[in-house]
């Protein structure tokens, strides 16, 4: 424990003295029984009701959605709660009623939705991608950093005891110095490698298309085209199969080797680009040079649904992962492995909550909780003390983090989020510019040095009537 500050040690211990069953501090609500945090809603759909079942403990005092149908179970789930089809609406008249704001819409909503609230100081729960594109992600970093707000995202993962104990097993160097990263994806399960439909259909009713729309370009309303889950795979609203996953299954590999920045991006390969939507399957390579103290990295992401027979799958050379095959029967569908000096490690599922390790000279992998290589390794980083599922503590951590006005407390926190999102929406700048072209990145200033055409997909412009 030598290594975790003394701030972080008393900060974890008292949160998982005064854990009550809910997982919440039970001396911060002891001090004020009736001040629950109230929480407005921006996509109360899909996901966005489970985001806001998890924090049904706080006051949910608005739920907003372009399609009052899509959210009509959580309407009546929640009857005390104003309803707005626009979130503008609902900060303007709502905004000295609410405490905080779950983000769950569409990605292209994200940011806008998220960085209007921080600027009324607001705290944010946001679905991953955090955001749309990389100018984005850079801006609520800064945001969130500059307004001292709560901030959390929704890979939730990132609250899982295993994964936080693979990033210290790594950083102890139990497999030695990280050469490659491999990640793979069976995403997608959605519409891709596809052109726009012709024509249009009439608008629903219940939909207010232009408020779904948001910032993006204005195009004709086509019935289950777009709304209310098959955006993920079009350019202008989703950020496809890396922006849906990488955020999940990148997220342990990118905070055990401190990544930082690539140098170089590139589309090696793919099944075919056009202007609409992303490929249905990909790989992607990512070259991150040496810091601190750590040597250069290359990390490959592959994407494909394996039930797609129109495609060759995108996936790692067998000889990297015929341990994993041996073990399991066939590859899974999604996961990770991390080639190391000394051995690898291999997470099977998209949150990185299980790890195996194969040191060099052993036949077979092994948890990574009972391998003798990690018994010595300390705990150097504070556990999530809340009591649920996965996705309950990841908000169960915001929330916790709110009461006690600590913004560095979320391990998801925008500050490291927006990073990884930042990261991983290069691949979608990669596969846009086109098979083969090398990018070489400046990560600072958000430009390919080589690539000028990139910058149009760095940061998109709004449509009239919508601000960062």
């Amino acid at each position: 424990m030598k290594t975790v500050s003394r701030r972080d040690f008393l900060r974890a211990s008292a949160l998982t003295a005064g854990v009550t069953t809910f997982g919440f501090p039970q001396l911060l609500l002891a001090q004020n029984p009736g001040n629950k945090i109230n929480i407005a809603v921006v996509g109360a759909a899909g996901k966005g009701a489970s985001d806001t079942d998890h924090c049904a403990s706080e006051n949910i005092v608005a739920l907003c959605d372009a399609d009052e149908n899509h959210c009509a179970g959580q309407l009546k789930k929640y009857p005390k709660a104003k309803f707005y089809r626009d979130f503008r609406k609902m900060y303007e008249e709502m905004g000295k009623s609410i405490d905080a704001v779950i983000v769950s819409a569409p990605d292209h909503i994200h940011a806008p939705a998220a960085a209007l609230a921080i600027k009324m100081g607001k705290h944010v729960y946001c679905q991953k991608p955090l955001t749309h594109s990389v100018y984005e992600a850079r801006t609520l970093r800064e945001l969130a950093r500059r307004h001292k707000v709560v901030t959390q995202m929704g890979n939730q993962g990132s609250s899982e005891d295993g994964l936080r104990r693979a990033v210290e097993v790594i950083q102890a160097g139990v497999i030695g110095n990280i050469r490659e990263i491999h990640v793979w994806s069976n995403r997608p399960i959605w519409p891709q490698g596809i052109d726009r439909p012709a024509g249009e259909d009439p608008v629903p009713a219940n939909l207010d298309w232009d408020v779904w729309l948001g910032p993006a370009p204005y195009r004709p309303y086509k019935q289950g085209v777009y709304h209310p889950f098959n955006w993920r795979g079009w350019q202008d609203f989703g950020t496809g199969a890396l922006g849906d996953m990488a955020c999940h299954t990148a997220n342990m590999p990118f905070r055990a080797c401190k990544l930082g920045y690539p140098s170089v991006v590139e589309a090696e390969d793919h099944s075919g680009m056009n202007t609409e939507t992303y490929p249905k399957s990909s790989r992607i390579r990512f070259e991150f040079p040496a810091r601190e103290g750590l040597p250069p990295i290359k990390f490959w992401w592959y994407d494909g649904n394996p039930g797609d027979k129109s495609v060759t799958l995108l996936r790692p050379n067998p000889d990297l992962t015929k341990e994993i095959v041996e073990m399991r029967g066939e590859l899974p569908g999604s996961g990770c492995l991390l080639v190391g000096e000394k051995g690898k490690i291999f997470s099977p599922d998209d949150y990185g909550a299980q790890f195996y390790i194969l040191m060099a000279g052993e036949k077979e992998y092994k948890n990574g909780r009972d391998h003798d290589a990690v018994k010595a390794v300390p705990q150097t980083i504070p556990r999530n003390p809340a009591k649920g599922d996965t996705d309950y503590r990841q908000h169960a951590e915001w929330l916790m983090a709110i009461k006690a006005n600590d913004p560095n407390m979320p391990y998801s926190r925008f500050d490291i989020a927006a990073y990884l999102t930042e990261i991983i929406l290069l691949g979608c700048i990669a596969l846009r510019v086109g098979k083969g072209k090398r990018l070489d990145w400046d990560g600072p200033n958000m430009r390919a040095k080589n690539v000028p055409e990139a910058a149009q997909f760095v940061r998109r412009r709004y449509r009239k009537g919508w601000t960062l």
